[in-house]
């Protein structure tokens, strides 16, 4: 592992979840996590103080919107990453392989790397795996992925192998380009291969070959029936080095966090407690709660009685749906607060389980009081 990141697995638990801990140069991180998605260097309507105070010690943020705005050179004129967001804790920055392969007709992929126009202004760009490490470099991210191909789903298995082969060739460039690593961060690679065990392996195999960090799951949440991510997760985070950390990309709701940490997950990043926030939707111990329901409109009761968050301390049912009916900022605020707190509740709950052997417990618990008819009392 590069100087400065280290990865400790300190409890196994029967059910094969893992309890965890990484070292960066910002900081300790405790595993399983959730990071919260910070994309523009922000995490939308929160202070880098509210995260940290739901217990985040690390979040994410994207690599081709900073790139295209303000520019990774500026950023780091302006004291990097941490500093120019007033984040002092780790930092993830994904690779921009996605946003980029989400531009569909604005992008050519070819060995080289991608040749893409901006949806901000039109502008011809272009990304190689040797400037997705440079760009994470100058931003002074703590963990840099590697720039690799995201297909969608569904896919055919020719157009699967190639691609898979060609996020490996794109792998063995990102690790050349931050060869001799000395500045303490880390470099994750990302296993491809669609919903094809065999692809999977091949992919696992190569990345290996090649040495990382910490690996990540690629090509999972992209539209994939539930079921199939259940499939793949059922075997291929084993395919996986135990002494390095699993990052599951782009997930997800509650239930997959719990599901997948049972088949041995670390990471996790996922939008849906910021966006599904702004949209009015909580997420509780009992489940999913949407706040505009006319039902709340007199509701004196907290979103969670369970939750310790501000939001369920100080603010009834009632004043978050009028927030939120007005098209209040405030609203969006107090929901993200819960959500994060939620969010990062949950993983706690996980860790504490794993370390008492008792996961399985857990989870059923965890499915037991989201089973009743409404999530909010």
């Amino acid at each position: 592992m590069s100087g400065g990141f280290r990865f400790e697995l300190l409890r196994t638990d029967p059910s094969g979840a893992r309890r965890g801990r990484f070292h960066t140069p910002h900081g300790s991180v405790e595993t399983p996590v959730f990071m919260p998605v910070g994309t523009l260097a922000t995490v939308k309507t929160m202070t880098p103080e509210d995260v940290a105070a739901t217990g985040s010690r690390i979040l994410l943020s994207n690599t081709y919107h900073l790139f295209l705005r303000p520019g990774h050179e500026t950023v780091a004129r302006l004291g990097g990453l941490h500093a120019f967001m007033g984040w002092p804790h780790a930092i993830l920055t994904d690779s921009g392989g996605y946003q980029v392969f989400s531009l569909s007709g604005l992008r050519k992929i070819s060995e080289e790397g991608v040749a893409f126009r901006s949806h901000i202004d039109g502008s011809a760009r272009f990304l190689s795996p040797e400037i997705a490490v440079r760009v994470q470099e100058t931003l002074g991210t703590d963990i840099i992925m590697q720039l690799d191909e995201c297909p969608p789903y569904p896919a055919q298995r020719d157009y699967l192998a190639r691609s898979m082969e060609l996020s490996l060739r794109w792998a063995a460039r990102c690790k050349a380009a931050r060869a001799p690593a000395e500045d303490g961060r880390a470099l994750f690679g990302i296993m491809q291969g669609g919903m094809d065990a065999q692809l999977r392996g091949l992919s696992a195999a190569g990345l290996i070959e090649i040495g990382f960090d910490g690996y990540a799951l690629g090509g999972l949440s992209v539209g994939e029936p539930k079921e199939l991510m259940a499939e793949v997760l059922s075997y291929a985070p084993a395919l996986l080095p135990q002494d390095r950390p699993r990052y599951l990309m782009g997930v997800g709701k509650p239930e997959d966090l719990v599901m997948a940490v049972e088949r041995g997950v670390d990471m996790f990043d996922c939008v849906l407690p910021t966006r599904n926030a702004r949209n009015g939707q909580l997420f509780t111990r009992r489940g999913a709660c949407n706040v505009k329901s006319a039902r709340f409109r007199e509701d004196p009761g907290p979103p969670d009685p369970e939750c310790g968050c501000m939001t369920c301390r100080k603010f009834s049912l009632a004043y978050l749906h009028h927030l939120y009916r007005n098209r209040e900022i405030l609203g969006h605020r107090l929901m993200t607060l819960h959500n994060l707190h939620y969010y990062q509740d949950l993983m706690a709950a996980m860790r504490i389980a794993i370390q008492e052997d008792r996961f399985a417990s857990f989870r059923d618990e965890f499915h037991a009081a989201r089973a009743g008819e409404t999530a909010c009392p």
